[in-house]
C-alpha cells in the first residue's frame, strides 16, 4: 500500500508538469495516479477526480473504459504532434524513427478501440 500510495504521488507529480508543458502529457499520468490511489488512498484518487478540467474524464476512463471524442481527438492529435517531431529529430535513423512511429500506432489504434462516452 505505501509503495502504490508513493508511486500515486510521483505520477501526480509527473502529470503535474503537463498543466505548464504544453508537450507534456498530464492525462495519462493521472490516470496512473488514481489507479495508484484506489487503494491506497481514495481520498488522493477522490481529489484528482475533483479537479474541474481533468478529473471526470479520469474518472470516466477508469470507471467505465469509455472516452469522449474531445478526449480522443485531443490524444490524437497529440500522438500526431509526437510523431511529426519524433520524425523529424530521428529522420535518418530509419530504426528509431520506425519503433517511434509504430508505438504511437500502437497507441492511436488502442485510443481509437475505446468506446465511445455517451455523455
Amino acid at each position: 500500500m505505501m509503495i502504490a500510495r508513493l508511486l500515486g504521488f510521483l505520477f501526480l507529480a509527473l502529470g503535474a508538469i503537463g498543466i505548464f508543458l504544453p508537450v507534456w502529457p498530464t492525462t495519462i499520468f493521472w490516470i496512473v495516479a488514481a489507479l495508484c490511489f484506489a487503494r491506497s488512498s481514495p481520498a488522493m484518487r477522490d481529489w484528482i477526480y475533483a479537479r474541474p478540467r481533468f478529473g471526470p474524464p479520469i474518472q470516466q476512463f477508469i470507471e467505465r473504459g469509455t472516452l469522449s471524442n474531445a478526449s480522443k481527438g485531443g490524444a490524437l492529435f497529440g500522438m500526431t504532434l509526437a510523431g511529426a517531431i519524433s520524425t523529424f529529430i530521428l529522420w535518418g535513423h530509419w530504426s528509431w524513427m520506425a519503433l517511434a512511429i509504430g508505438l504511437l500506432i500502437c497507441g492511436a489504434a488502442y485510443v481509437l478501440s475505446r468506446p465511445t462516452d455517451p455523455a
